[in-house]
């Protein structure tokens, strides 16, 4: 199972990439996620726990997060459903002031028989491209928002203010 999300976002890199690697702040600005806790630090990596919603149905899963800079941010899930997955975050920087995010997921689900189907016929489509989606297009609605002043609303600022 492979989803590739994009989106262009207005806005500087360094604001981009704070929204998208901050993801403790997510439960505050991201409205389907329920949690996220930093389980532990090791320089650039992190393993997080993190929940959220694809519509009423609840889903975890545990993540190791390596901000290698800016432009790259990569996480294995390696514990949960989606075990093994592999989830990569390119930002990249446009002539007219704006920033292209692509989100791509991997995952070979290594269930017997079934563990293929499962991951390319509802794993992927019913929940991470959806949940990838909404996660762009709040990210984009804070960060333009954040620019111009209007709407971004309480929670906006990914260093934790108002």
């Amino acid at each position: 199972m492979r989803t590739v999300t994009r989106i262009r976002i207005r806005g500087s890199l360094d604001e981009v990439a704070r929204y998208a690697a901050r993801v403790e702040r997510w439960p505050d600005l991201l409205p389907h996620y329920r949690s996220v806790r930093v389980l532990e630090t090791r320089g650039a990596e992190r393993i997080v726990e993190m929940r959220a919603r694809r519509g009423r149905i609840p889903v975890w899963w545990w993540a190791r997060q390596e901000v290698a800079d800016q432009r790259h941010i990569r996480y294995t899930h390696v514990r949960g459903i989606t075990r093994g997955m592999e989830v990569e975050w390119r930002l990249t920087p446009e002539d007219e002031g704006t920033v292209e995010v692509v989100v791509t997921h991997t995952l070979a689900l290594r269930w017997p028989v079934v563990g293929p189907a499962i991951a390319r016929w509802i794993i992927g489509p019913l929940f991470v491209d959806p949940m990838a989606r909404t996660t762009l297009r709040r990210i984009k609605e804070l960060a333009e928002g954040a620019r111009t002043g209007a709407g971004a609303g309480r929670g906006a600022d990914p260093e934790g203010g108002v």
